[in-house]
């Protein structure tokens, strides 16, 4: 290789960390806003006393905003993780396979650890750990 195209090649890759950051800072952003937007949302104590039915309702509405943050806060540390990678130069390639990560699947899933085929390979295999096993059966001809 020589010094031209090895100075084409420090540049692209510099673009690709650059754009590839760039995706992970502004997605990492965006969480944080609706997480912040969650936050204000929550319904606060109120001293008033209601039926069991709102009860309920506002039970029900709080437990699904948890929930929401904490699905954010999960994806969050993801491209925290990501952005780590990528500063340690493993970003984009296959923590299984160690081959590199189409661009699609990175703008798509931007903390994605595995390429498509490794990760359908480790959902069949949870898959396959949760499903029952035939023949095991709890007397009321149900399987177990």
């Amino acid at each position: 290789m020589d010094a031209m195209s090895r100075v084409r090649s420090a540049t692209r890759h510099r673009e690709r960390y650059q754009v590839l950051k760039t995706m992970l800072e502004d997605r990492r952003a965006e969480i944080h806003g609706k997480l912040r937007s969650l936050r204000e949302t929550l319904p606060t104590e109120n001293e008033t006393v209601r039926d069991a039915e709102e009860q309920s309702v506002d039970d029900f509405v709080r437990d699904v905003d948890f929930a929401l943050m904490e699905m954010k806060s999960a994806t969050l540390r993801q491209i925290d993780e990501a952005i780590h990678r990528l500063e340690h130069g493993s970003y984009g390639l296959c923590a299984e396979c160690q081959v590199e990560i189409p661009e699609p699947r990175l703008r798509a899933l931007p903390f994605a650890e595995l390429c498509r085929d490794c990760q359908v390979r480790q959902e069949e295999l949870h898959t396959s750990d949760r499903e029952p096993r035939p023949g095991l059966d709890d007397g009321t001809g149900r399987t177990l």
